[in-house]
């Protein structure tokens, strides 16, 4: 693999892919590798395409690739069949002679297996036309579905490494920060904190600088970073290269959770192929600049998230964040001036330097630039990642995009953040997402998870779910994290269980501000906000469980049981089928009984009923 020694090199390869491309007659098949549709089985669908088609004597003219995510999750396998456009969601192994017979060699298009709308019941042939995609701006995200990861050429053909020639022999460093602030970017890690400024002030700080990507991922339903980085490492590669070059920084690093084997392996291969051309190394592009990156692996820990923290960890030292008096712009990784950004605010940076500021300005609001991907997780019909222009509402987000609460259940709130999040109610669904607008109403925006909940979901299981969490991700360096959280953790469980006490929930408050107040590092300092948002606008469930020992959601099993209505029960017999203890008797056609003493409070039964004659009391 010859190195690229100058921009023309770059130019004449990357137009010598796109014109072999262009001119070529074969069948593009893009097939979804990512983690969530490899746990489907990409593995299986994959093979039994290299079989068919060897089989139909047709390998030769069909290309398959293995992309990552499209985003779309919970419908993987998910095929793609190109130049038609043709979209197939969960595709299996038997699918593959007919969609090779048919789709692949003579462009028609199988009824069958197209996706079909669970709302209007249409069936739609291409992705661009389903809502989930439709509505969205995926200037991010949006190449996922047609590079292969593991090539560099792939993403070469869309363009890739574009930004960095302009930047390395049409910029100084100044007009590349410049363009960064103008643009508006803000940290998409969860501060928020505008990047160009970040980047000026790096650069103004005598030493040694690095760059460092924040890959720690560990928000609960959160997987924006890993699919960035599964699917279009180069992207990320590529925007740090840029920010190296504008505070003059010549090494870097991927800090990354070891838990992600398929981005670490991607990620890997793409430093290597980057490194080949020389992308990466001395004088890059002949341009005279150095710059290399290494990757480290973290080991889980919640908590490495955060900056301090995170390069502690990269110094092989325990992860524990120090008090902020000393930014990490002036002295951070191995006491130098360091600059972190996460895995998506670094795949803005290429966007902003071939778009330019003013077109990435006119995305999003007037504080908030550009899109948001997002985690769409939880009770909602479309699950995956979403990316939208900020301000999007959270109805159009849920609905429009996430396809509503399934079952025809009432939506009851949003969790917004991570576990250090609030949760929104009902009453916020217009609210446009964007920084300043989720801080308003006590949550935030953090890397991007959103956890969707219904009528079913006890607001104060979901408090003590949270702070669960991060009481055994706190570090335990500081007394207000350690010692508040576990104590305000007791409190939720002691009501949880039918033992609160008048009080506890101002207690639970006061609790709150103290390590708001208090904390070292924002895990300390944010982690009250799930207890506090759900007393904020759950007031009543907190205070149902305390006074009439009731849950009213019928979660929290000490507080409720469940009873047959004798009137609504028509005796189909489903409900004790269902049971597993045996606790649901009578003859068909007739009311059933429930026996208390047996009935165990799964749910079953609840969830099996047609005819709402199971009730919670």
């Amino acid at each position: 693999m010859a190195i690229l020694e100058s921009r023309e090199a770059l130019k004449k390869l990357r137009e010598s892919i796109q014109a072999e491309r262009q001119g070529t007659k074969k069948k593009l098949v893009s097939l979804c590798s990512g983690s969530g549709c490899a746990g489907y089985g990409t593995a299986k669908v994959h093979q039994a395409l290299i079989d068919e088609l060897a089989h139909q004597n047709m390998h030769n003219d069909v290309e398959i690739k293995l992309t990552g995510c499209h985003g779309f999750c919970e419908k993987g396998p998910i095929m793609v069949i190109h130049p038609e456009g043709i979209f197939y969601p969960q595709v299996k192994e038997g699918h593959i002679p007919e969609i090779i017979e048919k789709s692949i060699r003579n462009g028609e298009v199988i009824s069958s297996l197209i996706f079909k709308d669970p709302s209007t019941k249409n069936k739609i042939i291409h992705e661009h036309d389903i809502s989930f995609y439709r509505l969205q701006q995926r200037i991010i995200f949006g190449n996922n579905g047609m590079i292969d990861p593991t090539s560099i050429e792939d993403y070469l053909a869309v363009g890739g490494y574009s930004a960095l020639e302009k930047a390395l022999f049409d910029m100084t460093p100044e007009e590349i920060i410049d363009q960064v602030k103008r643009s508006g970017l803000r940290g998409r890690g969860g501060g928020g904190f505008p990047t160009g400024t970040k980047w000026e002030t790096c650069r103004r700080h005598d030493g040694k600088r690095y760059v460092i990507c924040n890959a720690d991922e560990g928000d609960p339903g959160a997987y924006m970073d890993r699919s960035l980085l599964e699917g279009n490492p180069h992207s990320v590669l590529e925007g740090m290269i840029i920010g190296a070059m504008a505070i003059g920084s010549h090494e870097g690093y991927v800090y990354v959770r070891h838990e992600y084997p398929l981005a670490v392996k991607n990620l890997i291969i793409s430093l290597e192929k980057a490194e080949e051309r020389g992308l990466l190394g001395k004088n890059i592009l002949g341009s005279c600049f150095d710059f290399d990156i290494h990757m480290s692996r973290g080991g889980g820990a919640f908590v490495c998230g955060e900056s301090t923290a995170l390069m502690a960890s990269l110094e092989g030292k325990s992860g524990r964040p120090r008090a902020k008096y000393m930014h990490t712009v002036e002295r951070g990784f191995r006491q130098s001036p360091s600059n972190l950004n996460n895995v998506e605010t670094w795949a803005n940076v290429p966007v902003i330097i071939n778009k330019g500021a003013d077109w990435y300005a006119s995305i999003g609001t007037e504080r908030s630039k550009g899109t948001k991907i997002f985690s769409l997780v939880g009770k909602v019909a479309n699950t995956g990642l979403v990316e939208v222009p900020m301000g999007t509402s959270l109805r159009t987000i849920i609905y429009d995009i996430g396809g509503g609460i399934p079952k025809k259940k009432k939506f009851k709130a949003v969790q917004t953040g991570g576990p250090s999040g609030g949760c929104i109610p009902e009453r916020f669904l217009d609210l446009g997402v964007d920084f300043d607008e989720l801080t308003e109403v006590g949550s935030m925006m953090g890397s991007g998870g959103m956890i969707v909940m219904d009528q079913d979901t006890c607001m104060v299981d979901v408090a003590r779910y949270f702070l669960d969490f991060l009481k055994e991700e706190s570090c335990g360096q500081c007394t207000p994290c350690r010692e508040g959280i576990k104590q305000m953790f007791e409190i939720l469980t002691d009501i949880s269980q039918g033992h609160g006490r008048e009080g506890d929930i101002e207690l639970l408050e006061e609790l709150g501000a103290m390590i708001q107040g208090f904390s070292l590092c924002g895990l300390g300092t944010s982690a009250p906000n799930p207890v506090l948002t759900t007393i904020r606008y759950f007031r009543g469930e907190y205070e149902a469980h305390i006074e009439d020992k009731k849950c009213p959601a019928g979660v929290c099993k000490p507080l409720f049981h469940y009873e047959i209505d004798r009137e609504a029960c028509n005796g189909c017999h489903l409900c004790a089928l269902k049971c597993p203890e045996e606790a649901i008797a009578g003859e068909k056609k007739k009311p059933h009984r429930l026996d208390q003493d047996k009935c165990i409070k799964c749910g079953i039964c609840y969830d099996a009923c047609k005819f709402d004659a199971i009730v919670v009391k």
